[in-house]
């Protein structure tokens, strides 16, 4: 069954995922989708400091929006920060230390963060992809870390926030990859067979949709989307998955290309005419899973993993936010 999958997705992948995928769905945008004025809303974008995150940073400031960049790296984010001053003419943009591998850290963050801004969107763009099973401090398998368990956090955290403003949404950046995977809430740390970091990779963003649809429920004060960027040259690309890139280098959408569609899911009012909770990809939504691929996890599982995750960061919360 891996196989079938792996080889459908390919095959999916080079037909859509590509540059001339992109180019080939932007026949159908419509411009006036993207062109609105956001001085006053606050938008924080995790992973900001370079890739997607930076690029979709770039419009939302070019529009007017005050800007949250959440990045690990001082250097990189300020860095950051300055040309993105520079190019969009906006000097409401800030830089936020965090570490989404963290969950102390997140959640101090965003208790401090409350206090002191309004959000109106969350862009969860951050996320990594280690080929070695590797523990953080907290003995955290570090990619679910990052990818799944830092991302609840964060969310959680953040919705009361979200929820005292207009037209509050939150963006999830997940990827294609995890139509290849089932939600396996038996192993959610990687703790047992052969770790392998790339489907490590694609189990962390087949939570993230879960994720997304679980809230969506929960919360429908707040519109939630999930989204696959397609295949774009990015310095994670490059860095996590050098064959993939030197293979397929000349066919990778542009940075501008694969954050379209969180700029579009974040600004367009044409985005919140689709219910909360779906998986899009080039401004459309699209199925979560590939035909006859076995993909579909049962309530219970789904129900297992937001259990799990609750109890995980409850570990971490500071007393005020302990249930």
């Amino acid at each position: 069954m891996s196989l079938y999958r792996n080889t459908i997705w390919f095959l999916k992948g080079m037909r859509e995922y590509t540059k001339s995928g992109y180019e080939t769905a932007a026949k159908q945008f419509l411009s006036e989708d993207l062109e609105f004025d956001v001085r006053g809303r606050s938008y924080m974008i995790t992973g900001a400091n370079s890739g997607i995150g930076k690029a979709a940073a770039l419009v939302i400031a070019k529009k007017g929006g005050t800007i949250h960049l959440v990045c690990r790296n001082k250097e990189r984010a300020e860095e950051a920060q300055r040309e993105l001053k520079a190019n969009s003419g906006n000097e409401d943009i800030s830089v936020h230390l965090l570490d989404m591998s963290d969950p102390k850290q997140i959640w101090e963050f965003a208790e401090k963060f409350k206090t002191e801004h309004k959000l109106n969107v969350l862009i969860n763009n951050a996320g990594c992809m280690v080929n070695k099973r590797e523990l953080t401090e907290d003995g955290l398998e570090k990619n679910f870390a990052t990818n799944t368990l830092g991302t609840y956090i964060l969310t959680t955290a953040l919705l009361p926030s979200l929820e005292k403003e207009e037209d509050p949404r939150v963006i999830t950046v997940s990827s294609g990859g995890m139509l290849v995977q089932k939600l396996n809430v038996s192993d959610l740390q990687f703790e047992t067979g052969t770790f392998d970091g790339t489907m490590a990779y694609a189990q962390n963003k087949r939570q993230q949709v879960i994720l997304t649809e679980q809230w969506a429920k929960a919360n429908p004060n707040v519109h939630f989307s999930v989204m696959h960027p397609g295949w774009a040259d990015t310095p994670a690309v490059r860095s996590s998955m050098p064959d993939f890139y030197e293979k397929m280098k000349n066919r990778l959408r542009t940075e501008e290309q694969g954050a379209d569609t969180v700029v579009w899911l974040t600004l367009s009012p044409s985005a919140k005419k689709h219910p909360s909770g779906l998986f899009f990809q080039d401004r459309k939504p699209v199925s979560t899973h590939l035909p006859f691929a076995l993909t579909h996890s049962s309530p219970g599982d789904e129900e297992k993993l937001m259990e799990s995750l609750k109890e995980l960061s409850q570990k971490f919360a500071p007393a005020s936010c302990k249930l």
